[in-house]
C-alpha cells in the first residue's frame, strides 16, 4: 500500500520536478546552439507533473518560450506569444502543423508516424490546458 506524502514531501517533489524541467529546457536550448542566460520566473508557468513553460533569455539577449515536461521539449521565439498561456496555444498549433507535415511527407516509417501521433495527442492536451481558465487566473 502506498504511503501518503506529507505536504512538505509533496512540495519538495514538486520543486524537484520544476528544477529538473528547468535543467531539461536549458540543456535542450544548448543542444540547439542557444546559450541560456536567465529565466523570467514570474512570467514562466508550470503545471506539475505535466508541463512547464519557461521564458528564457539567451546570452545573445534573444528571448524564447521553452516547453518541457511530459511532452516533447520545444522552443519558439518570444514574439510568437505575449505570455505563457498564449505560448501553450502556439506550441499546440505548431505541433499540429509539424505532425501534418510529417504525415504528408510521403513514405514515412513507424517511428515518424508514432512521433506525429504523439505530437497530435500532446497538442490536443496543450490546447485543453490553454482553454482551462482556472489554470491561468492570476494569483493574488
Amino acid at each position: 500500500m502506498a504511503e501518503q506524502l506529507t505536504a512538505e514531501q509533496q512540495e519538495q517533489a514538486a520543486s524537484e520536478w520544476v528544477r529538473t524541467q528547468f535543467q531539461k529546457a536549458n540543456q535542450y536550448l544548448a543542444e540547439k546552439g542557444i546559450l541560456p542566460d536567465n529565466v523570467a520566473v514570474s512570467e514562466s508557468r508550470y503545471l506539475t507533473p505535466l508541463m512547464a513553460v519557461w521564458k528564457i533569455t539567451a546570452q545573445d539577449r534573444k528571448q524564447y518560450w521553452v516547453i518541457s515536461g511530459d511532452l516533447p521539449t520545444d522552443h519558439m521565439a518570444i514574439s510568437a506569444a505575449q505570455d505563457a498561456r498564449e505560448a501553450v496555444r502556439a506550441f499546440s498549433l505548431q505541433w499540429q502543423l509539424k505532425a501534418e507535415q510529417i504525415m504528408n511527407s510521403g513514405a514515412i516509417d513507424q517511428t515518424k508516424k508514432d512521433f506525429a501521433n504523439l505530437l497530435v495527442h500532446r497538442a490536443h492536451g496543450l490546447y485543453d490546458l490553454f482553454d482551462k481558465e482556472e489554470l491561468w487566473v492570476k494569483q493574488a
